[in-house]
Order: C-alpha cells, then sequence, then structure tokens
C-alpha cells in the first residue's frame, strides 16, 4: 500500500507518508480511516516527498469534492503538505480547491520545517 499514516491520539495529529504512486481510492482509504478515527479536526501532516499522485482531473475533482464534504460538515484540522520540489506546482493548483477552507495549510519541501510548523499550531 503505497499510504502509511498514523493516528496519535495523544498528539492529535494524524502523520501520513507517500511511497510511489497512490490513487485516489488510496486517498479514499485513508480519509475513511481519518474520519472512522474521529481525527478529522486534528492537525494533519502528509509527506509525499517520495510520492507522486497517479490520478487524472477526475480523481482530482472527486477527491476535491469529499474534502470539501469534511469541510462542510465541520472544523477540519490544519495540513501540512511535503512534497518533492517538482511536484509543488502540482500539487499547489490540485489544492486550490482547500484553498476556501477554514484551516490553516501549507504546502512544503523540506519535513522537518513542516513538521515544526505542524507541530507549532494547537492542536
Amino acid at each position: 500500500m503505497p499510504l502509511h499514516w498514523i493516528i496519535d491520539s495523544r498528539t492529535r495529529l494524524v502523520s501520513v507518508t507517500a511511497e510511489g504512486d497512490f490513487t485516489r481510492a488510496d486517498i479514499e482509504a485513508y480519509l475513511k480511516a481519518v474520519d472512522g478515527g474521529g481525527a478529522v479536526t486534528w492537525l494533519k501532516l502528509f509527506d509525499a516527498s517520495s510520492g507522486r499522485p497517479a490520478m487524472g482531473r477526475e480523481d482530482m475533482l472527486a477527491i476535491g469534492v469529499l474534502f470539501r464534504g469534511y469541510h462542510q460538515r465541520g472544523p477540519v484540522g490544519a495540513l501540512a503538505i511535503v512534497v518533492a520540489d517538482a511536484q509543488v506546482e502540482r500539487v499547489s493548483r490540485a489544492l486550490g480547491i482547500l484553498a476556501t477552507a477554514d484551516r490553516a495549510m501549507r504546502i512544503f519541501n523540506d519535513l522537518e520545517k513542516a513538521r515544526r510548523w505542524i507541530e507549532g499550531l494547537p492542536a
């Protein structure tokens, strides 16, 4: 499985690591786990520096709809995303859907900077 996550109730932090190509189904499984674990409002650190979204436009739009659904239900925790330099522009465009969300969100190309930022926010 290309996505691995830890839902940590002590720190109220969801840490995700992507390795290789990940698909819409992978993201949907992750979101289902976060929702089922009661962690939608928790902080999230998504490290995709070694991963690549293997999705077309339709899949990205469908994921955007899922994210918006979570935002319409209530508060959603802050999100730090780490991507390789080559992926920053593509990921930024894809995440434009999330820009209207009422939550802190930043894209990084360095995992430690992302970790410091997300862990510096209130849980």
